[in-house]
């Protein structure tokens, strides 16, 4: 592979964008931008179709995105013009110099209606702000190149930025003994660590598509929460409580898939390994922390 290929990372201060710009580096390539909000406001057209045709880069990682659920809620056409307006304008750059385009997305373009995984192909179907607006921005890169890679990831963690791991242990390490954790919202973790090498194994390559990546295993959140304490040896008690009977705990949420599990039959079909089983990504993440 050609080390000298030019790419640009965006989001690189958040979760995944940190990861990538660090495997990137390990695999030895020498023109990496990773750029964030400060260098560059991607909800305006004309800065980024300068930017991208200035550079010219071979590849652009798109992770940058707004992952406040609730929050999106409140400010729907802030929310759209970050997740559906930004990487229309990526595509658009990115089909004028023809570089490929990883856009990263997520379970709740899906309705989370059933208990089967969602194949890539199946309807989109979001039920917040987040989910819809994310579900535009697949549409525009789907409709406006052909080299691309559409990732759709879940319950997310990494060193960077925040998560429910860190929320987990934070309320530990203030003195919280007894936690009341969702258990009917299911799905599949995701440690940025492991993403990143299989984003970068995708962008060495011409295996363009839509796939599903995220650790291997389906659990609830409260199993989640669970198996964070037991392995970091904390006593405290996870009490299982349904969606419906959180939502009166913590009103004004929006509303969250229950079903998040999906198949990784793409990523199977093309080649592509796998990411880790969800326990053993908490494990090695948990180290990082501790690193």
């Amino acid at each position: 592979m050609n080390k000298d290929l030019k790419i640009i990372v965006t989001g690189v201060k958040g979760q995944l964008g940190y990861d990538c710009v660090r495997e990137l580096t390990l695999r030895g390539y020498t023109n990496v931008k990773g750029i964030d909000i400060d260098d560059l406001d991607l909800t305006k057209e004309e800065d980024v179709k300068k930017y991208i045709y200035e550079y010219k880069p071979d590849v652009v990682m798109h992770n940058a995105a707004w992952t406040q659920v609730d929050k999106a809620e409140l400010m729907p056409d802030k929310v759209y013009e970050i997740n559906a307006l930004a990487p229309k304008y990526i595509a658009e750059a990115c089909k004028e110099v023809n570089a490929k385009m990883v856009y990263i997305s997520t379970d709740y373009v899906f309705d989370g209606l059933g208990d089967m995984p969602f194949n890539v192909t199946d309807p989109k179907k979001g039920l917040s702000v987040y989910g819809k607006t994310k579900a535009e921005g697949e549409d525009f890169v789907t409709s406006t190149i052909n080299k691309y890679f559409i990732v759709r990831i879940s319950w997310v963690f990494g060193k960077n930025g925040n998560n429910f791991v860190k929320t987990m242990l934070k309320l530990a390490g203030m003195g919280k003994t007894e936690l009341n954790v969702v258990s009917d919202q299911i799905g599949s973790v995701t440690y940025t660590y492991d993403l990143s090498k299989l984003l970068c194994d995708m962008i060495e390559s011409d295996k363009y598509g839509i796939y599903h990546a995220t650790n291997e295993g389906f659990i609830s959140w409260a199993e989640f929460a669970r198996e964070i304490f037991k392995q970091k040896g904390l006593n405290v008690k996870v009490n299982d409580v349904t969606t419906e009977e959180y939502l009166k705990l913590v009103p004004q949420q929006a509303k969250r898939p229950l079903n998040s599990r999906m198949s990784k039959e793409s990523l199977d079909k093309a080649g592509f390994k796998r990411l880790p089983d969800w326990k053993d990504a908490l494990n090695r993440y948990l180290k990082e922390l501790e690193d």
